[in-house]
């Protein structure tokens, strides 16, 4: 890398996100940390003079052209897409359309936006690297969580979809799928109550942490530019599929 060129990772104010903000500034990158919460940003960018706090609402095109054009005179060499979440526990039958309009837009949506936006600069620098975190959920449906695996399968479909159009081009496309991981928000978001989030892991031994999904998004980037990671699927030992997970009360 030159000094002009950097990392953009969204969903940066906390979680995987900002977990991976620290790891790819750790190793020399140059990282533009992104998200809504910019006093978190900041105080994650006190850290490490590596990385810059730039708010950013991915669900908001005007606030995605505007990242594009603070970062007009950098290069843009890795995009990593963290930046997305769960907002219920409902079957499909109980579930709120409009829940699933939310979900929709910042995990697949948002995505897109940033993928649009920062690909064509990839391509004409002549090499880059998107990264997008889905979820297993993407991978295999489960009860009460439509809104969320519907998302997570059409980002799996998304970063699928990317590979083969951008074949030929020097563009890495990796999905990182993640299963149980315990972070500071995603669960108590998703149900709403703390008591609620907690039980989710209860009982489980050594869940992975928002540092586990960054280590394996700093290692797919990490490698040889002729080496691409397609799909990385990573998961507490406990949990061998999204339907078993092994606690020991």
């Amino acid at each position: 890398m030159t000094s002009r060129e950097c990392v953009i990772v969204t969903g940066a104010s906390s979680g995987i996100g900002a977990a991976t903000a620290r790891v790819l500034a750790d190793s020399g990158y140059d990282v533009i940390a992104c998200a809504r919460r910019i006093d978190r940003l900041n105080a994650l960018a006190s850290e490490n003079s590596a990385i810059t706090a730039h708010h950013l609402d991915i669900t908001d095109q005007k606030s995605v052209d505007q990242l594009v054009s603070d970062l007009a005179d950098r290069k843009v060499s890795v995009l990593v897409n963290c930046a997305g979440g769960a907002f219920d526990a409902s079957s499909v039958l109980d579930s709120d359309p409009a829940v699933w309009t939310k979900t929709y837009d910042l995990n697949v949506v948002g995505t897109v936006r940033m993928v649009k936006a920062f690909t064509p600069a990839m391509q004409k620098h002549g090499h880059g690297h998107i990264v997008i975190i889905s979820s297993t959920a993407g991978h295999t449906a489960y009860e009460n969580g439509g809104s969320y695996v519907a998302a997570k399968h059409a980002e799996t479909s998304l970063a699928r979809t990317l590979r083969l159009e951008l074949n030929g081009l020097p563009i890495r496309v990796t999905e990182i799928a993640p299963g149980m991981v315990m972070t500071e928000e995603f669960s108590k978001i998703r149900f709403g109550d703390a008591d609620r989030a907690a039980k989710v892991y209860e009982g489980v031994d050594a869940p992975l942490m928002a540092e586990d999904v960054a280590e394996a998004i700093r290692w797919s980037v990490t490698l040889p530019e002729h080496f691409n990671v397609d799909s990385l699927v990573i998961r507490p030992v406990a949990q061998a599929a999204n339907h078993k997970v092994h606690r020991t009360k």
